[in-house]
């Protein structure tokens, strides 16, 4: 068995005091690789250094839509050079959050949209944040020409699920589809092609049933792939190996 937690943030201050101990823990248990995901230059920066110092980590760099408003023009040309790094594996976490509103949408929009034409100039995926703004995500990832990429903590609905995937894009999902509300990720969760669904703890945040409430981790990658293979009527080794593979397949990590 084989995990892989394609979305964690062990750059956050909750991991500051045991952060080395839990990354040494995760090939103990069964989580072969994590990618540690960037929401501005600090944390860029940080998950820069997290790829260079432990094996099984990879990383993505970029500017949260939260964050889009700290964007300066040396931060971007910042982490265009990050991108260049060989365990840099994606540009992200990027997107629209009109949910908490913590940066103009006017601003949001524009850094979400020169992030996109430097991912499709240097041919790297992208990892999308959506909050309360599906619509003019998905017109600007229309516009923008990209076709590789993943909606990580995906919680929309069949009919966006679609679009994105006519689109090409993957999808992501958390210890959110173990909650009693997640009634859409019934739907939605076997709906995915073989191949384009991945798992993510989005650690510290959306720890899974049983461990609700508690600082998630990539350990607990291990409940959303169990529930993963329970809406997909597969057995957890399958479901395992086949977003692991598709994880590696879309990082482009050759083993």
């Amino acid at each position: 068995m084989r995990l892989f937690d394609t979305h964690a943030h062990y750059d956050d201050p909750r991991f500051d005091e045991d952060r080395d101990a839990v990354l040494s823990a995760l090939p103990g248990e069964g989580v072969a690789y994590v990618t540690n995901v960037g929401t501005d230059l600090e944390t860029s920066r940080a998950t820069l250094a997290l790829t260079r110092r432990y094996p099984h980590v990879y990383g993505a760099v970029g500017y949260h839509p939260h964050e889009a408003k700290s964007l300066t023009g040396e931060g971007l040309d910042e982490v265009v050079r990050m991108l260049s790094e060989p365990k840099i594996a994606a540009l992200g976490e990027i997107g629209l959050d009109y949910y908490y509103d913590l940066s103009e949408r006017d601003v949001q929009r524009e850094v979400f949209a020169r992030q996109l034409e430097i991912a499709k100039a240097l041919d790297v995926p992208v990892i999308i944040h959506e909050r309360e703004a599906c619509k003019e995500t998905l017109d600007i990832l229309r516009a923008s020409g990209v076709r590789r990429g993943v909606v990580h903590c995906f919680g929309g609905s069949r009919e966006t699920a679609r679009e994105l995937l006519n689109m090409g894009f993957h999808l992501s999902f958390t210890g959110v589809i173990t909650f009693k509300n997640a009634r859409r990720a019934w739907e939605v969760v076997p709906y995915v092609p073989a191949d384009r669904i991945m798992a993510e703890t989005d650690c510290p945040y959306l720890a899974p049933v049983p461990m609700r409430g508690k600082r998630n981790w990539s350990g607990y990658v291990r409940y959303v792939v169990a529930m993963m293979a329970e809406m997909r009527q597969v057995s957890f080794d399958e479901m395992a190996e086949t977003t692991t593979r598709n994880a590696l397949q879309f990082y482009n990590i050759h083993e």
